[in-house]
């Protein structure tokens, strides 16, 4: 992974100037760029850059990425409007969706990995992992502590097992089209650890049980306070 990442960056370095970054907007809705890149912007402002200039860069590169997926998954959506409009049926039918599915995937994996490491050009590593947090909505953070609470008596091997999953899950989430499969690719990674803690001789229905009454315990101590 990181010998990829470093072979694009070098290949954007060598065609990159030090001019800025251009946001790709050209025909595109104003409204849905504002939004956009106030979306953008958020995921940048957590970062707390001292620098205006970078600052500016990072959130033109993020907000080009969200053009450039919603391009990739609105070429799928019209072939497979197109599809249904021929009245395709049967092996027809499923042979072009699958074409259709196939070509999106391969657009979404060839512009992966320029990314990360676009943002390396201006962000540190722990940075750019911070904006792919936000364009998460932080889910990888949020559920590995979530189980940690839970499960008070997971090994290190089991919380470094539930932190590579959820970091495998994340790579592909962040490329997903919206927030419900985003948050749906992270649930099936949850589902596979369950099913991992479960072969493991754990509890879940138990552990739950016992996480809410901690949480309600500490709930009704703080209403004493």
């Amino acid at each position: 992974m990181k010998q990829i990442l470093l072979s694009v960056m070098l290949l954007l370095l060598a065609s990159t100037t030090a001019s800025a970054i251009e946001l790709k907007c050209e025909g595109r809705d104003p409204q849905y760029v504002e939004s956009i890149l106030k979306r953008s912007q958020k995921i940048v402002d957590k970062l707390a850059l001292e620098n205006t200039a970078t600052s500016e860069e990072v959130t033109k590169i993020i907000a080009n990425r969200y053009f450039e997926l919603n391009d990739i998954y609105e070429v799928r959506d019209q072939r497979l409007a197109k599809i249904k409009e021929q009245g395709l049926t049967g092996e027809e039918k499923k042979h072009a969706t699958e074409f259709a599915n196939y070509e999106c995937d391969s657009k979404l994996y060839r512009s992966h990995f320029a990314f990360p490491a676009t943002l390396g050009m201006f962000l540190s590593d722990e940075q750019v992992e911070q904006v792919i947090d936000g364009m998460t909505y932080g889910v990888v953070q949020v559920t590995y502590q979530s189980h940690l609470d839970m499960i008070p008596s997971l090994t290190e091997e089991e919380k470094l097992q539930l932190m590579a999953w959820l970091k495998e899950a994340r790579e592909l989430a962040v490329d997903a089209e919206n927030s419900n499969k985003k948050h749906g690719v992270f649930g099936k990674y949850k589902g596979r650890y369950n099913n991992y803690l479960t072969r493991r001789g754990y509890d879940l229905k138990a552990e739950r049980a016992e996480w809410y009454k901690r949480i309600e315990a500490a709930k009704a101590a703080k209403a004493e306070e």
